[in-house]
């Protein structure tokens, strides 16, 4: 599966489906759904016939009235039921914010002050989720897809059992349309951009510090639903389990290998940004997203290869293989294949796929006839280092000042293996 849902009109659109939770189950792909506005929809459309595919059976709508009003609602169709819950009850203007305004602490207590007020309609949307029947998907949106719904998300992850680490990340997800949604805000106000440099951004610390909120004045996640919304927190969690987790498979598609092309840039440009929003809300200082943008991977296609891995029809990962790499090994033989960006798909990958990856680019460079396989890592994340030491590689040096043209020089360990 692919957790973003692909529209022309929509740019946020998710399924929640996939994340493991503390039980060692999953929530079911295809059941829970996350959006921008439906409204953008129009009947007659690829978009409007893709949304249909979906099954949708409840659209649980969290804006305003006066919202819905201006900027319209997800066309009806008897094929779901819609319901409107305004759950914010103080607006305020985003795009209007004092440009140094952080959008950490500011936006955390703005959801908690929306979990304040607008107790009633959460209540309310908590137990339409839990009620929906398990073959009926459901769909809860606002105007971008990240405040509201992203309050609403955190507090069904939450009650699921899925892990805080996860929660945070699902949140920083929107990061990877932020450009989009600033663009169609753009477009609606005539080509003007916000005063506000965080409009459409959602950095982790946002997630963190409302969770960290609720936390403060009510113990946890559960003690909020107890104490604010008068609901038995344990019977809510058993009812949403039921209808939206299932049994972690046990078996899993083989994984398929096709050598990128050219048209596959974007593709591996979100691939990244989301491994690398996975590391951010980890703590793992490795990636950024939006370092490496599709120019680089064509550049890699052109000058190495690039290889994508499928497994059921889905991305599950990719890798980057070059001939040469001075910046980290400096001037070298012809004698090695150097293996970079090895990537998998976070939550959604089978286990084993990186393994997997590592192994077929050991081929490719068994094939060209070259007896070492390279890489290297942050000098700085020995968890990696350990990971690429159980796959056979072995310390050959270290890097202190490695330059790739994107940042100051950081220190990296290099490896390699000697193929058979």
């Amino acid at each position: 599966m692919d957790r973003h849902v692909a529209f022309d009109a929509l740019h946020n659109f998710r399924d929640l489906g996939g994340y493991r939770t503390a039980d060692g189950r999953r929530i079911r792909p295809g059941v829970l759904y996350r959006s921008d506005s439906l409204g953008k929809l129009t009947t007659g459309t690829p978009d409007w016939s893709r949304f249909l595919s979906l099954g949708v059976r409840t659209v649980v709508d969290l804006r305003y009235p006066w919202e819905i009003e201006r900027q319209g609602r997800v066309p009806a169709d008897d094929s779901y039921a819609y319901v409107n819950l305004s759950i914010e009850h103080q607006p305020y203007n985003q795009a209007a914010l004092d440009p140094e305004t952080d959008p950490g602490p500011y936006l955390a207590e703005r959801y908690l002050q929306v979990a304040e007020d607008g107790r009633k309609e959460i209540r309310t949307a908590l137990e339409t989720i839990a009620t929906a029947s398990t073959t009926a998907p459901l769909v809860f949106h606002c105007a971008s897809g990240k405040d509201r719904t992203g309050e609403l998300a955190a507090l069904v992850l939450t009650l699921l059992g899925v892990d805080e680490r996860t929660v945070v990340e699902d949140f920083t997800l929107t990061e990877l349309a932020s450009a989009a949604l600033l663009s169609d805000w753009q477009a609606r106000h005539n080509g003007q951009s916000p005063t506000w440099l965080g409009f459409g951004r959602a950095p982790a610390s946002v997630m963190r510090g409302f969770l960290d909120l609720l936390k403060e004045r009510y113990g946890s996640v559960e003690g909020y639903v107890t104490q604010a919304l008068g609901m038995d927190a344990e019977s809510l969690a058993a009812k949403l389990a039921a209808n939206l987790l299932e049994p972690f498979p046990t078996t899993h598609p083989p994984l398929t290998y096709r050598r990128a092309e050219p048209q596959d840039a974007e593709r591996l440009v979100h691939l990244r940004d989301s491994v690398a929003l996975w590391m951010l809300a980890r703590d793992i200082d490795q990636w950024k997203p939006a370092e490496k943008d599709a120019a680089h991977f064509r550049t890699r296609m052109a000058e190495g290869e690039v290889w994508l891995a499928y497994a059921d029809g889905h991305v599950a990962g990719a890798y980057e293989l070059w001939w040469t790499d001075e910046a980290a090994w400096g001037p070298r033989p012809a004698d090695a294949g150097y293996i970079h960006r090895l990537m998998t798909t976070p939550h959604l990958a089978p286990p084993g796929t990186g393994r997997a990856l590592l192994t077929h680019a050991e081929s490719r460079i068994a094939a060209a006839a070259l007896p070492y396989a390279r890489l290297d890592c942050l000098s700085t994340n020995p968890r990696l280092r350990t990971y690429y030491e159980k796959a056979g590689y072995t310390v050959a040096g270290e890097q202190p000042a490695k330059k790739d043209g994107s940042g100051s020089p950081y220190a990296v360990t290099l490896l390699e293996k000697r193929l058979p």
